[in-house]
C-alpha cells in the first residue's frame, strides 16, 4: 500500500532523549532511541517474549527490555541476557537503517528486512542556515497520507480554510499565476499572486510597506514536500528572483503514513531573520501551528465523510492538476496495479 525503499521521517533529533519513542511507520510497529549519541530503530518487540522494548530503558550499549532485561544493541543483535551466559543466534531482532540530517531522523523502509539504502537520506539546509530560525512539531492525523498530501499541493484553499492567519483575498488565490511541472518522483507547482494584500501573519512579522507580490513555490516528493512562500512589497523585485528580497519561509513536511488510514505529520517552519526587530520565530512557529490545526480539521472531516458516502465519485477542478500527478506517483511506486 506504501511506496517501499524509501526514506521516511521518522522522528526530529531533539525528540529522541532519554526514553526511547515507539511509532508505527507504514503498518511496522518501530522503536526509536539514542546509543552513545546516535539515532537507531529497531522493531518494538524483544525477541524473548515479544514485549514491547519501548517499554525499556536506555543504557550506553543500547535497549534493555522491561520484561526480562535481554539487552539489543542498534543492530538488533542481543548482547546479553541476564542469568545465562550463551546467547541464542536467534535472540535478535529487525533493525532499520537510520539517518539523522539537519535535525531530521530518517529511517529506511525496505520492501525485504536486507534491503540497505541506494542513496543518502534528503537533505534541509535550512535547518543549519545562519541566516534562518526554525521550530516544528508532530501532528497525528486520523487520515490517509494521500489526502495530506492533497492539501499541500494545492493552496488554492488558503483564502476560505486559513482566513485568521495566511490566507488573504480567495479570489486572488484561485486565480493565481501557476505552474506545474513533474518529473518520474516529482512534482512542482509555482503559484504567483501580485499586487496583494498581506495576510494577517505576513504583517505580525514583516514591515511592508503596503500591498506586496507573493509567491508560494511547493516541491513533492514521494516521502515529503517543500513548500517556500512569502511576500515582498508589491513592485520591489522579480518573483522569479531566487534572491529576491521580503519575507521568506520555507517549509518542510515530512508526510509518514502510520497505516492505511492513519499519518504522521512531521513539519518545521523555518524563516529569514528582519534584523529591525527581535526574533519573531515564536509568532511565526504559532501562527504556522494555528493553520495546521486548521488543515487537520478539513482533512479528517473530509476523510471521514468519503467513508459516509462511498459509492460517490470526486468531481475534479483545475486545482487538483498537482495532487493528481502525485498520487500517479504514488501508485506508480507502491505497485498498485491500474485500469489500463
Amino acid at each position: 500500500m506504501f511506496p517501499l525503499d524509501q526514506w521516511y521521517v521518522a522522528a526530529f533529533a531533539w525528540e529522541l532523549q532519554d526514553k526511547p519513542i515507539a511509532r508505527t511507520l507504514l503498518n511496522r510497529p518501530v522503536v526509536l532511541f539514542r546509543s552513545n549519541g546516535r539515532a537507531a530503530a529497531l522493531e518494538d518487540r524483544c525477541s524473548h517474549r515479544h514485549t514491547p522494548l519501548s517499554l525499556g530503558s536506555l543504557e550506553s550499549d543500547g535497549i534493555r527490555c522491561g520484561y526480562h532485561g535481554l539487552l539489543f544493541d542498534p543492530a538488533g543483535h542481543c548482547l546479553e541476557i541476564p542469568g545465562q551466559e550463551q546467547i541464542p543466534k536467534q535472540a535478535c531482532v529487525r533493525a532499520y537503517p537510520v539517518e539523522e540530517r539537519n535535525h531530521i531522523v530518517w529511517i529506511w523502509m525496505g520492501r525485504t528486512p536486507g534491503t540497505q539504502p541506494t542513496v543518502s537520506a534528503p537533505e534541509h539546509s535550512w535547518h543549519d542556515n545562519p541566516g534562518y530560525e526554525f521550530k516544528g512539531d508532530v501532528y497525528h492525523y486520523k487520515a490517509p497520507f494521500e489526502l495530506i498530501n492533497d492539501n499541500l499541493l494545492d493552496l488554492s484553499h488558503l483564502g476560505y480554510v486559513h482566513v485568521k492567519t495566511i490566507g488573504g483575498n480567495a479570489r486572488i488565490h484561485v486565480n493565481a499565476d501557476m505552474t506545474v511541472t513533474h518529473g518520474s518522483e516529482w512534482v512542482r507547482v509555482v503559484r504567483h499572486m501580485r499586487d496583494s494584500q498581506p495576510p494577517p501573519t505576513y504583517l505580525d512579522v514583516w514591515p511592508f510597506e503596503g500591498r506586496i507580490d507573493r509567491w508560494q513555490d511547493i516541491e513533492f516528493h514521494v516521502t515529503y514536500l517543500l513548500i517556500w512562500t512569502g511576500g515582498m512589497d508589491a513592485g520591489s523585485g522579480d518573483l522569479h528572483d531566487p534572491n529576491r528580497s521580503g519575507f521568506h519561509m520555507r517549509g518542510f513536511h515530512g508526510i509518514t503514513p502510520e497505516t492505511e488510514a492513519t499519518s504522521l505529520y512531521f513539519w518545521t517552519i523555518s524563516s529569514n531573520r528582519n534584523p529591525a526587530r527581535p526574533s519573531m520565530i515564536d509568532a511565526i512557529h504559532n501562527a504556522t501551528a494555528f493553520t495546521f490545526e486548521e488543515d487537520r480539521a478539513i482533512i479528517e472531516a473530509q476523510y471521514a465523510n468519503i467513508a459516509r458516502f462511498p459509492e460517490s465519485a470526486m468531481v475534479g477542478i483545475h486545482v487538483d492538476a498537482a495532487p493528481n500527478r502525485a498520487r500517479r506517483i504514488v501508485t506508480r511506486l507502491s505497485g498498485i496495479p491500474t485500469e489500463s
